[in-house]
């Protein structure tokens, strides 16, 4: 097992389907690593053989659902597995689709530093360099490159209903569902 699951496991106190969802992940990059451009296929084909009960990415690159009941902690296991892909695996970019304004306001506020809830607390490494939160109210006063001095980490955050809301025209009802972000 992978030393930074029992370090963010224990910083972060996560509960056990919480560990064990994270023990999962650490699993599952280390049967297909988190890269660029990865045959879905054979990524499917190594996943299943530990884990039959995934049948399906449901999209074109490898793509995992965590099941867990209300309440145990699934924005925390969100920042557990941000903190994981980071540290492990060198990745600084992440993108969170909130379903409703709810939702996306509170990880907002979660993923913001010195709020009583902050995923990140106990993470030594983004106690200085905290992450960089990008949303659908600053993406456009945002500097592309923040967040990357350092290694940085960048976490997109965004609310599909919001969006859908701004895009309607007002000649027709249809409503667009994609998120563009710039480069």
């Amino acid at each position: 097992m992978n030393r930074h699951v029992n370090a963010i496991a224990g910083r972060l106190s996560l509960r056990p389907p919480q560990r064990r969802s994270l023990e999962i992940l650490d699993r599952v990059t280390e049967i297909v690593p988190p890269l660029k451009d990865v045959d879905a296929v054979s990524a499917l084909a190594a996943i299943r053989s530990e884990f039959p009960t995934v049948t399906d990415f449901e999209r074109e690159f490898p793509s995992l659902c965590f099941a867990l009941a209300t309440g145990v902690g699934k924005t925390r296991l969100m920042g557990a597995f941000i903190s994981y892909l980071h540290l492990s695996h060198g990745i600084n970019n992440f993108f969170v689709l909130a379903p409703n304004l709810t939702i996306y306001n509170k990880l907002v506020t979660d993923f913001t530093p010195n709020t009583p809830k902050y995923v990140f607390t106990g993470i030594a490494e983004f106690a200085v360099n905290s992450p960089a939160i990008i949303t659908g109210d600053n993406y456009e006063q945002r500097d592309p490159l923040s967040g990357v001095l350092f290694g940085g980490v960048r976490i997109n955050i965004f609310n599909i209903s919001k969006r859908r809301a701004s895009s309607v025209s007002p000649n027709t009802s249809a409503k667009a569902t994609s998120i563009i972000l710039p480069d």
